[in-house]
C-alpha cells in the first residue's frame, strides 16, 4: 500500500474508531508474523474496544478494498494471523470474561480472552473449558476458536468446536449474526449449500478426532444438527469476525494422577497410545528422549506417554492410574498425585514447542508440518513411515503431541534461507501430504492449514471438494475482504518465508553467540513466536517477562522485541537499522532480568541483544545520562572510595534540593531516594581485620569484592567471611595488580600458605563488567574484563573457586564475560569457576552444618539466580538451616540501573507489586526477608519499608548468636 493511502486509511479509523488505531513503523513491525515461518507486512494495526469498533473498521476497510486479519494469540503457527491490510488486535481491550454461570456449565466470552484467565475464574466452582492447547497461558479464546484448537485433553473433552454453544459474528458487510445450531443467523444461500451437496459431506470428509483441515462444512448435515456455530470453527477468520462466544464448560476432576509410562522408543509409546483410550484418559501425549532435558526425573526409557487420569479424590485418580501402567506394556513407568510434581513434568512437554526448534547438535528446526493427524490405531505406522521420509530428504525432526488422539507435532530442519533448501521443503511438504492422507489423515489436527497447508488442501479433500470451500467463502465474504490467500485461493507455502529478509551475510557484532555459530542473524531468528512472555500473570518461579506484565503491550514481550529487531535487520518497515528509535524504545523497558534465557523455551537472551543494540546504537553518539552516572558506577565509586568523601556525599544527598539537582543530573527517578555509600569498603575492613584465630584447613576460596558488596553493602562481605571461615575454607581476595611472570608469591600461597597473601596492599579493582554491559558500554566492558582476566591470572593458575555473593555479578561472569571475550580462554576458565554463596559451601565445605536459624522465609529468588546461576544449592542451605517457606520468583523491578532509571519507575513498582511486595505483607511478623541481589534490598526497603538481607547475613548472625558474642555490625542500612 502507498504511504498516501495508508495515512488516509489511517485518518479514516481514527475517525470512526474509539480503540486505537496504530499505523507506525513498531506497530506494524510487530505485527508482520505468528509462531509461522511467514511473514506479511500490515497496512496498520487496530485494538478495538467493542463490536462496534469492529464494525466500523470492516466498514472503512471495505469501502477501500483493504483486506482484515483478525488476531488474538498463541494459537496461529501456520501464518493466518499475518496480513497485508489491518490487523485488528482483540487483546488489548476485548479480553473480558463477560459471564460465567457454573449452574449451565457456561461461559460468555471476548474473543481476546486468554485462556488461563477463564480457567482461573472457573476452577473455584469445579469446572474448566475443556480444551488445553500447551499455549493456555497466553492462548485467546478468539484463536482458538478460530483455528479449532484441542490440546492435550481432547481425548477426554474434545476440540475447541466441540465445546462452543453460540458465537456473536460479524461478517465482512457489517451484517451482525447469532450464530448456533440451526439455521438462524446464517448466511443467505448456506442452508442451500448445504443440502445441495449433502452427498459430499457425508463422504468427503475423513473421520477421525482431530480432523481440523478445510471447513467443516460436514458440520452443517441435519444428522449433526446443522450446527453453523460449529461450522464457523476453524475458518481462520476468513468466513467472519467473532466479537463474542458462548462456551460449555466441562466438570473438573477433583483430584488427578500423572502416570508417565517408559518404551523402549517412540514407535512403541505411539503403538501403545490407542490401546489406552477404552480406560478413559484424560490425556495421552507422547514425547521422546530427543526433547527432554538431562536429570528431568522420568522414568526408564526412550520414548514416553503421559497418561492423565481423573478422579475424587488422590487416592481415586491414582487407583485409575495404576490400573492403565497395568494394561500397558511398559519399560517402566511413575505415577505421581502431587499437583506440583505433575506441574513440573507437563512443562517439559508443553515446552517442546519451543525446544523443538533446536535439533540435539543446536542446529535450527522449523514448523510447517506441525499438526497433521491421522487415525490413533494407525499412528505407530504413519509414525515409521514419516521417518522414512524425513531420511529420503536427509531431514531431521522429533515428533511428539496428542499420540491418544494421532495428532504429531514436530519442528523439522529445513533450509528455509536458501533457494535449493526452500526446493525441498515444498517437494517434502508434498510428499508429507500424499503420506498422510495415504494413513487417512488431515493436513492439519489442531492449529488450522493457513498458508503452511492450504494449498495442499486438494491432495486431501479433492478439487471439487475445495471448490466447495471456495463458493461457502463466498457466501460469507463475497469479497474476499476476511484474511485473503487463506484455505482457499491460497497463497503458496513457500512464499513470504520470513527468512527471505533477512541479511545474506553475517552482521558484525560484540557479543559472541556462541550458541547461534557467532551470528546475530540466528540469535534474532531463535524466537519462532511462541509467545510464552506474554503469560499475563508470573507462574511458581518463572521472571519472563516482568515489563509485559506491567504494562501489556506486545513491544515490551521479548517476542515483540525479537521481532522488532528481526524486522531492524530486514529493513523494510524500521528502516534505520542500529539507529531505530522503534527498537530502543522497545528495549528501553527491558529489564535485563535474563529471565528470558531459562524461561523462554528456545532460549532468547533479549538481555544481551539489548546491550547489543545499544553498544551499536549509541556509537559515536551522545549517551543518556543514566549511563553515565549508573553505567559507570564502579568508576565513581571507586573515586570517592579513595579521595575518602563518602560521609560528605551521604550528607548532601540527605539534603532534598541538592539530592533533586543531583538526581536530575543523573538521569535518575525524582522518585527514587539516592543509596547511602559505605564509610568502610569491604577490602578496607578485609586489610584492617585481625587475622582469624584458626587460619583453617579447608579449600582455599577467592570471595569477589563486587561493586555493590564492597561499596554499598560491605556487611554482606563481613558475614560472608564470618560463615566460609567457620565452614573451615580459607578465604582470600582476588590480587590487584597483573602478577609479574615467572614465579610468584601467589603461586606459592596456593601450597597451603595463608590464604590472605593473594591480596597485595592496593585495593582490589576486578570488575565484573555488568553495569558497562546493561548500559551498552561493550567497549568498556571488554577493557574492565581483560584488565580482571590479567589480575585473576594467579587465581586461575591455583585453580580456586571464586565465590560472588551478588547474584547479577556471578551472572555476569557466567555468561557476559565468555560471550564478549569469546576470543580469550581464561575467559571460560574464570567464568568456570564462579559460584554463588551456597555452591561454593556445598561443593567445598560438605560436612559443614550450618547454625540453626529456625524462622520462616520470605523475599524472592534473584531473577539471575534464576535465570543462569540456579538456586537448588540455596534451597538446601535453607532447609539446613531451618529457614522455612518458599520465596517468590518474578523480578523484583528495579534490576540494577533500570528501576533508578528516570521514566521507569512506575514500571519498576509495578514488577514489584507483582510477587515481591506482597510475598513480604502477608509474611508473619517472624520471617526473615531474603533478598540476596542488593537491587532486590533496596527495592524492598524503598517501595516496602523492609529491609532484606543476604542470606550470608542471616547466617553469620545465627553463628555469632550460637557463640554467645555480640552480632556482628552488619549495619542497619546498607551504607554503613
Amino acid at each position: 500500500m502507498a504511504p498516501s493511502a495508508r495515512s488516509a486509511l489511517e485518518a479514516e479509523l481514527r475517525a470512526n474508531l474509539r480503540g486505537e488505531v496504530r499505523f507506525d513503523a513498531a506497530a506494524r513491525a510487530l505485527m508482520t508474523m505468528d509462531a509461522s515461518n511467514y511473514r506479511r507486512v500490515p497496512a496498520g494495526v487496530v485494538a478495538p474496544r467493542d463490536a462496534g469498533d469492529v464494525a466500523a473498521a470492516l466498514e472503512v476497510c471495505r469501502a477501500r478494498g483493504v483486506p482484515v486479519v483478525a488476531r488474538g494469540g498463541g494459537t496461529s503457527i501456520a501464518g493466518q494471523a499475518t496480513g497485508t491490510g489491518v490487523v485488528l488486535d482483540f487483546t488489548r481491550h476485548m479480553d473480558r470474561l463477560v459471564e460465567l454461570d457454573p449452574g449451565t456449565r457456561t461461559a460468555v466470552v471476548q474473543p481476546g480472552l486468554v485462556l488461563d484467565s477463564l480457567q482461573r475464574a472457573a476452577a473455584p466452582h469445579g469446572v474448566r473449558f475443556g480444551p488445553d492447547p500447551s499455549t493456555h497461558s497466553r492462548c485467546t479464546l478468539g484463536g482458538m476458536i478460530g483455528n479449532n484448537s484441542c490440546g492435550s485433553h481432547s481425548v477426554a473433552w474434545g476440540t475447541t468446536a466441540d465445546n462452543v454453544a453460540e458465537l456473536d459474528v460479524l461478517t465482512a458487510r457489517g451484517r451482525r449474526l447469532r450464530l448456533g445450531p440451526g439455521w438462524a443467523g446464517a448466511p443467505e444461500g448456506l442452508r442451500e449449500l448445504a443440502e445441495g451437496e449433502s452427498a459430499r459431506l457425508r463422504t468427503g470428509f475423513p473421520d477421525l478426532p482431530r480432523r481440523i483441515s478445510g471447513y467443516a462444512l460436514d458440520a452443517l448435515l441435519p444428522e449433526r444438527g446443522a450446527d453453523v456455530a460449529r461450522s464457523f470453527c476453524g475458518s481462520e477468520g476468513t468466513l467472519g469476525i467473532l466479537t463474542e462466544a458462548v462456551v460449555r464448560l466441562v466438570e473438573a476432576p477433583p483430584a488427578r494422577a500423572l502416570a508417565v509410562l517408559g518404551y523402549g522408543d517412540e514407535s512403541a509409546a505411539a503403538e501403545a497410545a490407542a490401546g489406552l483410550l477404552p480406560h478413559g484418559p484424560l490425556t495421552v501425549e507422547g514425547m521422546a528422549a530427543d526433547l527432554v532435558p538431562p536429570g528431568a526425573g522420568l522414568p526408564e526409557g526412550g520414548a514416553w506417554l503421559f497418561v492423565e487420569t481423573g478422579g475424587e479424590s488422590r487416592a481415586a485418580a491414582r487407583a485409575r492410574a495404576a490400573e492403565i501402567v497395568r494394561a500397558a506394556d511398559v519399560v517402566d513407568a511413575l505415577v505421581v498425585t502431587d499437583p506440583a510434581a505433575q506441574q513440573v513434568l507437563w512443562r517439559i512437554r508443553e515446552d517442546a514447542s519451543g525446544t523443538a526448534t533446536r535439533m540435539p547438535d543446536g542446529s535450527e528446526a522449523w514448523p510447517g508440518w506441525e499438526d497433521c493427524a491421522v487415525p490413533p490405531a494407525r499412528l505407530g505406522a504413519y509414525l515409521r513411515d514419516f521417518r522414512a521420509l524425513l531420511s529420503s530428504h536427509g531431514l531431521r525432526g522429533t515428533p511428539y503431541g496428542h499420540f491418544g488422539d494421532g495428532c504429531i507435532h514436530v519442528r523439522i530442519d529445513f533450509d528455509l534461507l536458501t533457494e535449493p533448501g526452500i526446493g525441498r521443503f515444498r517437494r517434502f511438504s508434498e510428499e508429507l501430504a500424499d503420506l498422510v492422507v495415504a494413513h487417512g489423515g488431515s493436513l492439519s489436527g489442531e492449529h488450522g492449514d493457513g498458508q503452511a497447508r492450504a494449498e495442499l488442501l486438494p491432495r486431501m479433500y479433492g478439487a471439487e471438494t475445495v471448490r466447495l470451500f471456495e463458493r461457502a467463502k463466498a457466501l460469507w465474504d463475497p469479497d474476499d475482504l476476511l484474511n485473503p490467500g487463506m484455505l482457499v485461493r491460497p497463497a503458496p507455502l513457500d512464499g513470504n518465508l520470513r527468512f527471505s529478509v533477512l541479511p545474506a551475510g553475517p552482521v558484525d557484532v560484540a557479543f559472541g553467540y556462541p550458541a547461534d555459530g557467532g551470528d546475530f542473524r540466528a540469535a534474532v531468528r531463535r524466537c519462532v513466536g511462541v509467545a510464552k512472555c506474554r503469560t499475563t500473570t508470573a507462574a511458581g518461579p518463572a521472571v519472563m517477562c516482568p515489563s509485559f506484565r506491567a504494562t501489556g503491550e506486545e513491544e515490551h514481550s521479548t517476542r515483540g522485541r525479537a521481532r522488532l529487531l528481526h524486522e531492524m535487520l530486514a529493513g523494510e518497515v524500521i528502516t534505520d537499522g542500529w539507529r531505530s528509535t522503534e527498537v530502543r524504545d522497545a528495549l528501553d523497558l527491558c529489564l535485563a532480568c535474563k529471565g528470558c534465557r531459562t524461561d523462554c523455551p528456545v532460549g532468547v537472551d533479549m538481555a544481551t541483544y539489548k546491550a547489543e543494540f545499544l553498544y551499536h546504537h549509541y556509537a559515536d553518539r551522545r549517551r543518556p545520562a543514566a549511563h553515565h552516572s549508573m553505567g559507570r558506577l564502579p568508576e565513581w565509586l571507586r573515586l570517592i572510595a579513595r579521595t575518602r568523601t563518602a560521609p560528605l556525599l551521604n550528607a548532601l544527598a540527605a539534603v532534598p534540593p541538592l539530592a533533586a539537582v543531583a538526581r536530575r543530573l543523573g538521569g535518575i527517578a525524582p522518585e527514587r531516594r539516592l543509596p547511602r555509600l559505605a564509610r568502610t569498603t569491604f577490602t578496607s575492613w578485609w586489610r584492617r581485620r585481625e587475622p582469624a584465630r584458626t587460619e583453617g584447613t579447608g579449600d582455599l576460596v577467592v570471595l569477589w569484592p563486587d561493586t555493590f558488596t564492597e561499596h554499598l553493602s560491605p556487611s554482606v562481605g563481613r558475614a560472608a567471611v564470618r560463615v566460609l571461615e567457620a565452614a573451615g575454607l580459607r578465604v582470600a581476595l582476588p590480587p590487584a595488580r597483573p602478577p609479574r611472570r615467572g614465579p610468584s608469591a601467589p603461586a606459592r600461597a596456593t601450597a597451603g600458605g595463608p590464604a590472605r597473601s593473594l591480596l597485595p596492599a592496593r585495593r582490589a579493582r576486578v570488575c565484573c563488567g555488568l553495569t558497562y554491559v546493561s548500559t551498552g558500554q561493550l567497549d568498556r566492558a571488554r577493557a574492565v574484563l581483560r584488565r580482571t582476566l590479567d589480575l585473576m591470572e594467579p587465581v586461575l593458575r591455583a585453580g580456586a573457586p571464586v565465590v560472588v555473593l551478588e547474584p547479577s555479578c556471578a551472572a555476569a561472569l557466567r555468561t557476559d564475560l565468555p560471550e564478549l571475550l569469546y576470543d580469550d580462554p581464561r575467559a571460560a576458565r574464570l567464568a568456570a569457576v564462579v559460584l554463588t554463596f551456597a555452591e561454593a559451601l556445598e561443593r567445598h565445605a560438605p560436612q559443614w552444618t550450618p547454625p540453626a536459624v529456625d524462622r520462616p522465609a520470605a523475599g524472592q529468588t534473584h531473577c539471575h539466580q534464576h535465570a543462569v546461576l540456579g538456586d537448588a544449592p540455596d534451597r538446601r542451605l535453607r532447609e539446613s538451616a531451618g529457614l522455612t517457606g518458599e520465596l517468590s520468583g518474578g523480578c523484583c523491578g528495579l534490576a540494577g540501573d533500570f528501576g533508578f532509571e528516570r521514566g521507569h519507575f512506575e514500571v519498576s513498582r509495578a514488577c514489584a507489586e507483582e510477587q515481591l511486595l506482597p510475598s513480604i505483607r502477608t509474611a508473619a511478623p517472624d520471617t526473615v526477608v531474603l533478598a540476596d541481589g542488593y537491587s532486590c534490598r533496596t527495592q524492598l526497603e524503598q517501595l516496602g519499608g523492609v529491609r532484606g538481607r543476604h542470606l550470608a547475613e542471616v547466617l553469620a548472625e545465627a553463628l555469632d548468636r550460637d557463640a554467645g558474642s555480640p552480632a556482628p555490625d552488619t549495619g542497619a542500612g546498607e551504607g554503613r
